[in-house]
């Protein structure tokens, strides 16, 4: 008897190996792997009124780029080798937009490679967590905004001094009193501590701690970021983010809180291994030292 379509189907199917398992499965890039915050920004009216500040709170080096018809200044955070990789504080022109902190980076490993991956896995998260539509303004220097407006960004992993950097001779370098090492934290203000979190760990995974006033994720690098759930007093719930930490060599925190205030700053508090202060704009970082 001739074989029927049925017998032949089951003849075919047994001959065919099966694929591995790794064959169906999906790479993912999120969360990102990421050493940890490598820069900040400060937007501010005058410049070089605050690279004056920070040069002459910080021994280090000054560097400055021409940007949209003014200087962009550069506080090292650290000695400037051959290959540029080096935190930094960038100081930005806020041409009538205000003064705040405008936006921490997490470096990326394999960034360049990965990049267009991860923002298209970004856009289907964030959508599918109901977050609405995802933008960026793409680029290497990835930057977007969390569900608050607050800015992120993403560059390739070692973080490196823009290439345009130069060194400035706006001040003397090597001229004040605290050794910078490396960016400590960032703290963002969010509206919503539950709906951020899950935001953020889409980009970073699983926090390193929770409570009821906010959270904190840990990076590999010692940096910090930390969200912190809005007052809801009448005009202090803005999102945005509040403060910055830089990591320092331990200092003589009396000769340089004199300095600060001579400076046109204002210490706000010294206690459990962090110097907090306001900088001449207002803005406000903390001295981690312990």
């Amino acid at each position: 008897m001739e074989p029927t379509r049925r017998d032949l189907l089951a003849m075919l199917a047994a001959t065919m190996l099966p694929l591995p398992q790794a064959a169906f499965a999906q790479t993912h890039v999120l969360p990102v792997n990421t050493p940890g915050l490598d820069h900040l920004d400060v937007i501010v009216p005058d410049v070089e009124k605050t690279a004056k500040f920070y040069m002459g709170l910080f021994k280090t080096t000054l560097h400055a780029q021409p940007f949209q018809g003014a200087q962009r200044y550069f506080i090292l955070l650290g000695p400037l080798p051959e290959n540029r990789v080096v935190g930094y504080l960038a100081i930005g022109a806020s041409r009538g937009r205000g003064t705040y902190i405008g936006h921490f980076c997490t470096s990326i490993r394999e960034w360049r490679r990965d990049s267009a991956a991860i923002f298209t896995e970004l856009k289907q998260k964030v959508s599918a967590a109901g977050f609405g539509e995802f933008k960026t303004g793409g680029g290497i220097g990835g930057i977007f905004q969390d569900p608050d407006g607050v800015e992120i960004q993403f560059l390739p992993s070692p973080d490196t001094l823009v290439t345009a950097a130069v060194p400035s001779d706006l001040v003397p370098s090597g001229q004040g009193l605290v050794t910078p090492l490396h960016v400590d934290s960032a703290l963002v203000r969010v509206t919503n501590l539950k709906k951020a979190l899950e935001y953020y760990r889409i980009l970073y995974g699983k926090e390193s701690h929770r409570d009821a006033k906010g959270a904190r994720f840990d990076f590999q690098n010692g940096s910090r970021l930390l969200l912190e759930a809005a007052n809801y007093a009448y005009g202090t719930s803005q999102a945005r983010i509040v403060r910055f930490g830089i990591r320092v060599q331990p200092f003589d925190r009396a000769a340089a809180a004199t300095t600060i205030a001579a400076l046109g700053g204002k210490v706000l508090a010294d206690e459990k291994g962090a110097m907090r202060l306001q900088d001449v704009d207002g803005n406000e970082l903390e001295l981690a030292y312990g």
